[in-house]
């Protein structure tokens, strides 16, 4: 559990580069620079032009059951989401530390790479049910006991979940759960393409302890 609280107060950063712009993010936008606490996180798209996926991203089909076609809406109230609204909430909400864009995935799929600015919480520990440390995460999350297994949203942050793509259910899962929970569906948002979408589109990854 060490990783996650850590991760919930710490700030991802990338590296600094030489920008080019002949691949740019939109017409307008070469890249974006975003200032999250003490740190500067630089999102590009990968200037390579021949780049390509390599490793499980390049997979077109896995077994369903699990790895099912997500819906487009995840449950009643929560926006789905793209990439360019990730960027904006990165923006507008993390900087601003309304919100918090959250990696849903199980460590072992984060620490391969992630969105920069975004942390880990994992889907199997959003669970309301025999888990000693909802309480904690709920209140790192802005909700407020009200001492009788309630909790007071008000001023709970807005939160982005995503997983590893449109055929993985972790980040539905979680997002279910908060919502079983009191979360208020308007708080939460779903980037429904994930890692994989992501990459596809050559956005800059950070990769955790490196």
């Amino acid at each position: 559990m060490k990783h996650i609280f850590i991760g919930l107060f710490t700030a991802l950063s990338v590296s600094s580069a030489v920008l080019a712009d002949d691949v740019q993010i939109t017409a307008e936008i070469p890249f974006i620079e975003i200032e999250i606490g003490d740190e500067t996180i630089l999102i590009e798209r990968i200037q390579d032009q021949d780049n390509h996926l390599e490793g499980d991203f390049t997979k077109t089909s896995r077994a369903c059951p699990p790895f099912c076609i997500r819906p487009m809406e995840v449950s009643e109230g929560v926006i789905t989401v793209g990439e360019l609204e990730v960027l904006n909430f990165l923006e507008t909400e993390v900087a601003t530390k309304e919100g918090l864009l959250i990696d849903a995935r199980i460590p072992s799929f984060y620490t391969k790479g992630t969105i920069p600015g975004s942390i880990n919480i994992p889907f199997n520990i959003l669970a309301p049910d025999d888990n000693k440390y909802i309480g904690a995460i709920l209140a790192a999350l802005g909700a407020a006991d009200n001492g009788d297994d309630t909790w007071d949203f008000t001023n709970a942050k807005t939160l982005m979940l995503y997983c590893n793509g449109l055929w993985c259910g972790q980040s539905p899962r979680a997002i279910k759960n908060l919502i079983s929970m009191g979360y208020p569906p308007e708080k939460l948002v779903y980037y429904r393409g994930g890692m994989q979408a992501w990459q596809s589109v050559g956005l800059t990854v950070f990769v955790p302890n490196q």
